[in-house]
């Protein structure tokens, strides 16, 4: 695959060069992958794909991508059958790395599957990142973590926000996960990302399951019985101490 990104900066200047609208982009997302069939069913839904290539000593030789994500073949993604339970259903995600890349055998290819979505003026809010996982064919020396992200297509494309879960030494039982991003105007114009990463060289396998995908905003935690109880002690306090500052003047 030739590196290029030339048809997202295109698309990220045009958004820069249109006036940030004080409205909110963010929507939520959900997939369970059932009924998702055909070469083109992942990226039809919105997945993308990125390589990255480092040398043995942990130093970056460049990426490759933006494209949209294969469904099956030697690199990124398939649509798997069969891994799930109950509440899996029968289709499931599987993220390995990039075994189209030549420089495997030398060299440590990072595999990134992901959604992608534009941040606007009006977003905010925490948004969570959840899914049920559980580990693949992974062998020793492969790595995988699950990420939400933010980066600036206006500094090069440079990560602004990175939260990650290292999925590596996960269960091969099936398990929820969830990690979550704080979303503010500041972010405006910037990509946000979430999604899964596989990491391999020499052609070792790295395979991970994921399913029930859901991006949404984070549910407000709500207060303790002993909370309400204090904050109404609180109230009460203030009313008496305020009945009795009136009295007196």
């Amino acid at each position: 695959m030739k590196p290029s990104r030339l048809s997202t900066l295109a698309a990220a200047a045009l958004a820069l060069a249109a006036p940030l609208a004080a409205q909110a982009a963010l929507s939520p997302y959900s997939q369970n992958f059932e009924g998702l069939s055909g070469s083109s069913a992942l990226s039809g839904d919105g997945w993308k794909i990125f390589g990255n290539v480092f040398n043995p000593d942990g130093s970056y030789v460049g990426g490759y991508g933006v494209y949209g994500a294969p469904n099956g073949g030697a690199g990124f993604s398939a649509v798997a059958s069969g891994q799930g339970g109950p509440a899996q259903g029968a289709q499931q995600l599987v993220v390995y790395s990039d075994y189209n890349n030549l420089s495997q055998p030398t060299k440590w290819v990072e595999a990134l599957v992901f959604q992608e979505r534009t941040i606007a003026a009006g977003d905010s809010g925490q948004w969570q990142f959840s899914f049920d996982a559980k580990k693949g064919d992974l062998k020793p020396n492969s790595s995988a973590y699950a990420f939400i992200k933010t980066l600036n297509p206006a500094a090069g494309y440079a990560t602004t926000n990175f939260v990650q879960i290292d999925m590596t030494s996960i269960s091969g039982d099936w398990n929820r996960y969830a990690l979550s991003l704080a979303v503010d105007g500041a972010l405006a114009g910037q990509l946000l990302q979430f999604g899964y990463a596989a990491k391999a060289t020499n052609y070792t396998a790295s395979g991970t399951f994921y399913d029930n995908v859901s991006f949404a905003t984070a549910p407000v935690p709500e207060p303790s019985t002993y909370a309400l109880m204090f904050a109404g002690l609180g109230l009460v306090g203030f009313v008496a101490r305020r009945r009795a500052t009136t009295a007196r003047s």
